[in-house]
């Protein structure tokens, strides 16, 4: 996959030109969807209120927080009934769960269960795929255009790198969708394997 997307010309996108890319496309998507990949264990998402008590341990407002934001996704929802839009993610997740991951998990069950069609696949199903490089973070858009996503060192979103053509967008897509088709659904993952966990320590 990296192979694929190093021979493909990109542009560097900041953030805020990234968010603007992505949202200038995103309520137009129909026939191929939206389709994210993410493989990083740890990211960092300070603008996020429940993820900031997360992060300093208030694990119970961490979840009411998340809880609140029901209404958001059943919006999400409607409008995508209305504009015949889907949108698809995989999340690949290593055993022992990270502290940020046990987290993130519960807002993604949250998705799960009302808008995004979330799929969890363990990291033993992309060893082979991974060639001493971990996969990279992956959006794509439609038909033709692809997102490389980048952290930063603490894991803070800080920009992508932006492939547009059908035949890249093609790969990186039909990829993802492999890995989808081999997933396990978010709601029965965590309701198995995360919801019976202690609060995690993230400091």
């Amino acid at each position: 996959m990296r192979d694929a997307l190093d021979h493909s010309p990109g542009e560097r996108l900041g953030v805020d030109e990234y968010n603007a890319a992505v949202g200038e496309r995103f309520w137009d998507i129909r026939q191929f969807g939206f389709w994210k990949l993410e493989r990083q264990q740890t990211f960092a998402e300070p603008d996020d209120p429940s993820w900031v008590a997360f992060d300093r341990g208030d694990w119970g407002l961490a979840l009411q927080l998340i809880a609140q934001r029901r209404g958001e996704f059943e919006d999400d929802r409607r409008r995508m009934r209305e504009t015949g839009f889907s949108s698809y993610r995989v999340r690949v997740v290593e055993e022992p769960l990270t502290p940020y991951l046990q987290w993130e998990l519960q807002l993604l069950r949250l998705m799960g269960s009302i808008s995004d069609e979330i799929r969890v696949l363990d990291a033993a199903h992309v060893r082979d795929h991974e060639s001493g490089r971990p996969l990279p973070e992956l959006v794509t858009v439609e038909h033709d255009l692809t997102f490389e996503v980048l952290y930063d060192g603490n894991g803070v979103l800080s920009g992508a790198v932006r492939h547009v053509g059908t035949e890249i967008t093609t790969v990186c897509r039909e990829f993802i969708q492999s890995l989808y088709a081999a997933g396990e659904n978010v709601v029965s993952y965590v309701d198995r394997e995360v919801a019976g966990l202690p609060p995690p320590t993230r400091r």
